[in-house]
């Protein structure tokens, strides 16, 4: 069965009544929920990770609200409604999906994937966009990261990517020289703030290249990496606790052994 969005809907209503809402949602406006609402993008793809259905579920009600939220700014601004989401987001689907819900024929993911990009492009032909690179559309607003991944796949798409993985190491390597270099500059007194920045944004993309190529979610590998991180150091912090010492006053040897002793207790001896 499906859910009435509608109590949300007059809630959302409520919360921005002029006379009896909340003040903190009345001072709301697009660019301050911005924030929440990736933030809330977020929590949902954290909950599907840990493969919690019940915070999922929790997750997933906090971004429709996001949604119900700009709707309702909107709608105050005579813009458009919620129901005039739904009705969009759905047009779109069945624009872009001929092939179920229309005559189109479609082999495989790859040519789903061809032919989706072909509706998106007569719908910003439509828009009379005049922006003709392969490039075009991919948002700004994305997490960098994944806007990389973006304007990577759509370069490769014209035949401008590398053959393997073999030569993106070698990329990496030379871009991480030129970091150093730069890094042996700034110590010799010629510091230059934005070709430090150029070089190290031009290392971080040729990663995230790296990780396409080997089929990772830069994303999910670095979510990863940072709850490893998270845990080895409450694990610090708790080994130091046990010994009656403030984690903050041990040297750093004495937090290095620490580090070893986490990971020997994970079998992870030798890994970062």
């Amino acid at each position: 069965m499906q859910g009435n969005v509608k109590p949300l809907i007059d809630v959302m209503a409520s919360l921005r009544d002029p006379e009896n809402g909340c003040p903190w949602d009345l001072e709301q406006n697009f660019d301050t929920i911005a924030p929440y609402t990736i933030e809330e993008a977020y929590e949902v793809a954290d909950a599907i990770e840990r493969k919690d259905m019940h915070d999922l579920k929790e997750e997933l009600g906090d971004l429709l609200l996001q949604v119900a939220f700009h709707a309702r700014m909107a709608e105050e601004q005579n813009a458009f409604n919620f129901d005039d989401v739904v009705k969009a987001i759905v047009d779109k689907m069945v624009s872009r999906h001929p092939h179920v819900l229309g005559d189109d024929d479609v082999a495989n993911a790859e040519e789903q994937t061809k032919l989706w990009e072909e509706h998106k492009k007569r719908e910003r032909d439509a828009k009379g966009e005049q922006d003709t690179s392969a490039l075009a559309g991919v948002a700004n607003g994305l997490p960098e990261w994944m806007r990389a991944i973006k304007l990577q796949k759509r370069a490769a798409r014209t035949g401008f990517e590398w053959p393997s993985p073999t030569p993106v190491f070698a990329k990496l390597r030379e871009e991480l020289d030129e970091v150093e270099a730069e890094y042996i500059k700034r110590q010799d007194g010629h510091q230059n703030d934005d070709a430090m920045k150029d070089e190290v944004g031009d290392l971080l993309f040729v990663a995230v290249n790296l990780a396409r190529h080997l089929d990772v979610d830069p994303g999910e590998a670095l979510r990863k990496a940072n709850r490893k991180f998270e845990e080895r150091f409450r694990g610090m912090e708790a080994m130091a606790v046990e010994t009656n010492s403030r984690f903050s006053d041990l040297s750093l040897t004495q937090m290095e052994e620490l580090w070893d002793r986490v990971k020997s207790r994970s079998g992870e001896v030798g890994k970062l």
